[in-house]
């Protein structure tokens, strides 16, 4: 499963797309240089269950590290997955 990234400095997102459709998807937005604020995560029906939601936190937490970030999980399910996993208190903000 392949995790795609979208960034234009002020916003962003992170997905995945089968077929060219973004099945699911999670979008976020730049608060000055050093932070991003993930604001909506869904997916679609038909990968419910998958992990899919699981791997697009994923995916923004490797990326927050490698650019030297914190991340405010403002969506319901990234903050959920901000607490169950302790292993991301290093970039959460």
């Amino acid at each position: 499963m392949k995790i795609q990234q979208q960034d234009n400095d002020k916003k962003g997102e992170f997905f995945y797309e089968v077929d060219g459709q973004k099945l699911g998807l999670m979008t976020y937005s730049h608060a000055g240089n050093d932070k991003i604020i993930i604001d909506h995560t869904e997916v679609d029906e038909s990968l419910q269950g998958q992990g899919v939601g699981y791997k697009l936190v994923e995916a923004s937490v490797d990326y927050a590290r490698e650019n030297n970030l914190k991340i405010m999980p403002l969506c319901p399910f990234a903050n959920a997955v901000f607490k169950k996993r302790s292993e991301y208190n290093d970039v959460r903000f």
